[in-house]
C-alpha cells in the first residue's frame, strides 16, 4: 500500500489536523505541500493508505476543513473521492 497526501486550505487546519492525527496514533509526516497541488497552503500531511478510512473519520466528526486527499500516480498526484 501507498500513502495519502491531505492537503489544506490554511496552516492553522493543517496543524489542527497534524494534532488529531498524532493522537490518534496514525504515523504521520508533515510536509510541504507538492507543486502539482493546488492548495492555499503550503503543509501538508502525508500517511499510510490503510488508516485513511480513520483520518477520513476523525477529520468528518472534527469538522476539519481541507482541500483534498490525494495518493501519488506515476505523473504527480491523483485526487481521492472520499
Amino acid at each position: 500500500m501507498g500513502t495519502v497526501l491531505i492537503a489544506f486550505d490554511s496552516t492553522q487546519q493543517a496543524l489542527h489536523t497534524e494534532m488529531l492525527l498524532e493522537y490518534a496514533d496514525i504515523d504521520i509526516d508533515t510536509r510541504p505541500t507538492p507543486k502539482e497541488i493546488t492548495a492555499g497552503c503550503a503543509l501538508s500531511i502525508e500517511f499510510p493508505e490503510e488508516d485513511f478510512a480513520q483520518a477520513l473519520q476523525i477529520m468528518i466528526q472534527e469538522k476539519v476543513e481541507f482541500r483534498g486527499f490525494f495518493r501519488k500516480v506515476l505523473n504527480g498526484y491523483e485526487q481521492i473521492e472520499h
